[in-house]
């Protein structure tokens, strides 16, 4: 009987870890709360992507207005489908948008930039991954909004779409601006 148990108890573990993976596979990555909400954005400076045409930016560029801060990389395939939704965003609202270009190499990131153009005001090169992790970043592609007062207000974990864009982040834009 001792024998029985101690062949079946991992075959019963292992179906226990299954299940609990199967029905957590369709759970929605945005629920993710983010500790940073409504605290002050991390002391940061970013320099700029190489050879970009546009400045990195630090905590202090998050101050006087409302800002969204994007986290993305060239090698992420989310990053690539989200980015027609942020191209929307700055044609729609015109809102400060930056980036922060995560462990890519700035020629990477420039040819992803070209390709699919570039929408963001500043682009920050992390090329380490440090201030991602300050910011509480899982993965790319993250994206932040900021108020005024660089108040971290909302946090969103995974690539935008039109859906979360009009839901989510356009009222979460609205409501940092009080």
């Amino acid at each position: 009987m001792t024998r029985i148990v101690l062949l079946v108890t991992p075959l019963v573990a292992l179906v226990a870890l299954i299940v609990v993976f199967a029905l957590s596979i369709d759970r929605d990555p945005s629920l993710i709360r983010s500790v940073l909400i409504d605290k002050p954005a991390p002391d940061f400076t970013l320099p700029p992507v190489e050879g970009l045409d546009v400045p990195g930016f630090d905590t202090a560029a998050l101050k006087g207005r409302v800002t969204v801060v994007n986290v993305f990389a060239s090698w992420c395939v989310p990053c690539r489908d989200e980015h027609p939704v942020l191209t929307a965003l700055k044609a729609r609202t015109g809102v400060t948008l930056y980036g922060i270009n995560q462990k890519d190499a700035p020629e990477n990131a420039r040819a992803f930039l070209d390709e699919l153009g570039n929408p963001y005001d500043a682009v920050g090169a992390d090329a380490t991954g440090r201030v991602s992790i300050d910011w509480g970043v899982y993965g790319v592609p993250e994206t932040f909004v900021v108020d005024a007062d660089g108040v971290i207000t909302f946090k969103h974990v995974g690539p935008l779409s039109p859906r979360s864009l009009e839901e989510e982040l356009l009222p979460a834009i609205e409501l940092a601006k009080g």
